[in-house]
């Protein structure tokens, strides 16, 4: 009988893993805030004991030996020998990070011999029934020689983060020699400057414990490949006091229960389907949309009664093609809790690195987005989170000061609000200082004046390099972020808006489309050729007045629309194509446009209609242009780009 290559089994084995861990992690979690009920207890074993059993079916030692560890500490807790006390649970949150890292290492085929031997001894020392204190002071783990080895994500930039900072940080604690690995740079040709493709080994030379440089790595942490590994021990301590470990400080993250894979009785179930596959399936849906538009199109002047079956044919599939665009795209959606679920445990540890009190609140997490949509929202969420926690949440005592719960609260919450999913990060603590936002942006050049309304003024701190924070720490304060957020966000055809009261708190508040395949689009004429406007972004359509045109500062031009002044931006002179009409005619028409609370009119020579329509990429068949997000195809056969309605707004009063 032929050997059974259990190869093709790895990829199911890691994505189970993975979700295992997940529940792991909320389960320990949901202990850490007293939720000490059996079945999560259970939930936590169940999941440890099929990464061990999986691991051993696959020959990863590593893995293998240190859930047996787990797996033995947890059953003890499950038969009641022990209590799952501080100094486990923290163990166990541990295990999970480096379960995770050695699951990558093993996806990424690199051998089975990175063990984790701290954590290994951690859990070894629990389960002899060492006391806290002597396990800590094992754990401290202080080397007097390191080596790191960094290797960021290739979006790391984009979350304004630079390596370079992390080395600099690096060389203040010690001796520092680095190399840089050049394997995976492309070819010029291939490069995006916006990657990162470099890693680093690093090699300290300091006598610090093991957190030291942790901290270092903290705020990217979630978006690298870090190893730290001490190679010499530092000198013995002269005294070691053992005390008692402190509790934590408070972080009520209230997660629900794991949820445990139910079975029914009629076989209902799922099955794991690769992404390439649904994406594929997208793309075929999105040509049957195209052709079915071509065929309604052709169709047009036929005589309805000579071709009455044909005409109610081509009805019937315009239906049914709708009815299945709809299905597939629903493959796509996942609730919003993909990504909520991550941020109690974030929230626990940031908490605990700042000694702040914080009780994490979600809300419609079982809201549906496009899964295209919810990886790119991860960072910008992430960030919020952390500023929230970091510089909009008081220290415990000055929340005492002030007459307030000592815990502070950070609330995640989503919402479907017409054709837009809604996604809120909210905070109860100090709020936005107004006088402070206004100074800091008068001293770096910005125009600034009183008479700016809270939302303007808000809006500062989207400036690239503008941050209040009184001390630079390694979560916030050094003014890189907050741009980059409102560049994903528009980036996702989205906009982000701020409300904040001083002393009580601030709201951000994300609205995205449900989707980034299709959209619904109104198609404009300029100069003979087809633009689609996303028609989230679109107010109204006019036929200005002559009087309601003014001309002011040379060439530009403004329109008033119900007392308010306009920018004009001709789509013609912007797009480099010859307009019908003359710039100077007054009969032209302008669709009123509004993105991050900002109104342009664009000047157009027709209104083509509304439609709905299939959103393909330039950038990766050809290049990023400045102003376009997209293509679609026409039933017509021929092409018309999708204009980005937000880079416009940005940029229009220069270009107009």
């Amino acid at each position: 009988m032929a050997a059974i290559d259990l190869s093709r089994f790895q990829a199911t084995f890691f994505v189970e893993s993975r979700e295992g861990l997940d529940a792991m992690e909320t389960g320990l979690l949901s202990l850490e805030s007293g939720n000490a009920e059996a079945e999560t207890v259970n939930t936590i074993f169940r999941a440890a004991h099929s990464i061990k059993g999986g691991s051993a079916t696959f020959g990863f030692k590593a893995i293998a030996d240190t859930t047996h560890l787990l797996e033995t500490l947890l059953d003890q807790v499950r038969g009641g020998k022990r209590h799952a006390d501080s100094a486990i649970t923290d163990a166990l949150l541990s295990s999970v990070d480096v379960l995770r890292g050695m699951l990558q290492r093993a996806e990424d085929g690199q051998p089975d011999t990175h063990g984790d031997n701290e954590l290994n001894a951690r859990l070894s020392s629990l389960l002899d029934g060492t006391p806290a204190a002597t396990v800590a002071a094992k754990t401290s783990t202080r080397f007097s020689k390191w080596k790191i080895s960094f290797a960021p994500k290739p979006d790391m930039f984009l979350t304004g983060n630079d390596p370079l900072r992390i080395a600099r940080e690096l060389e203040a604690l010690g001796k520092l020699t680095s190399t840089c690995d050049f394997g995976a740079l492309p070819a010029l040709r291939d490069m995006d400057c916006t990657r990162s493709y470099l890693s680093w080994t690093f090699e300290l030379e300091a006598d610090v414990e093991r957190r030291k440089i942790e901290d270092v790595f903290s705020w990217v942490e979630d978006e690298c490949d870090l190893h730290i590994d001490g190679i010499e021990s530092a000198p013995a301590p002269v005294a070691v006091v053992a005390a008692p470990v402190a509790a934590h400080p408070t972080t009520t993250a209230a997660p629900s229960a794991p949820r445990e894979k139910k079975e029914h009785a009629d076989g209902d179930g799922s099955i794991r389907v690769s992404i390439t596959k649904v994406d594929g399936l997208i793309n075929l849906v999105g040509e049957l949309v195209i052709t079915q538009a071509m065929l309604l199109q052709q169709s047009a002047n036929l005589d309805p009664g000579v071709h009455e079956r044909l005409v109610s044919g081509l009805a019937q599939l315009e239906r049914n093609t709708r009815d299945l665009q709809e299905a597939v795209m629903s493959v796509r959606m996942l609730p919003v809790e993909f990504v909520f679920s991550r941020f109690p445990r974030l929230v626990r540890d940031l908490a605990g690195r700042l000694g702040k009190r914080v009780r994490l609140r979600t809300s419609g997490e079982g809201t549906e987005l496009d899964k295209g949509v919810i990886e790119r929202i991860i960072d910008p969420l992430t960030h919020l989170v952390r500023n929230a926690i970091d510089h909009g949440l008081e220290m415990p005592e000055q929340r005492a000061d002030d007459g307030k719960d000592g815990t502070g609260t950070v609330t995640l919450a989503a919402s479907h609000q017409g054709g837009h999913i809604v996604i809120e990060v909210a905070d109860d603590g100090r709020g936005l200082d107004r006088k402070k936002i206004l100074a800091k942006a008068a001293e770096r050049g910005l125009p600034v004046s009183e008479s700016m309304s809270d939302a303007e003024v808000w809006d500062l701190i989207f400036h690239p390099g503008l941050s209040t924070a009184e001390k630079i720490t390694d979560v916030s304060g050094r003014g890189v972020g907050m741009d980059v957020v409102k560049q994903n966000i528009s980036a996702l055809s989205g906009s982000v808006e701020i409300e904040s009261h001083l002393g009580r708190g601030t709201r951000v508040r994300i609205r995205l489309p449900l989707t980034l395949a299709i959209l619904d689009g109104m198609s404009v004429s300029v100069g003979g050729e087809i633009f689609i406007l996303p028609l989230g972004y679109v107010i109204e359509s006019l036929q200005p007045a002559v009087d309601d045109v003014k001309s002011i500062a040379g060439s530009s031009r403004v329109l008033r629309v119900r007392g308010e002044h306009l920018p004009i931006l001709p789509m013609a002179k912007l797009f480099g194509v010859s307009a019908v009409r003359n710039d100077n005619a007054r009969d032209g028409v302008v669709v009123v446009v509004e993105s991050d609370g900002r109104k342009m009119a664009l000047e157009v020579d027709e209104l083509v209609g509304q439609q709905q329509v299939v959103v393909k990429s330039i950038e990766t068949n050809y290049r990023r242009v400045n102003g376009i997000a997209g293509a679609t195809i026409l039933g017509d056969g021929h092409v018309a780009l999708i204009v980005d309605i937000g880079a416009l707004v940005r940029t229009g009063a220069a270009a107009a």
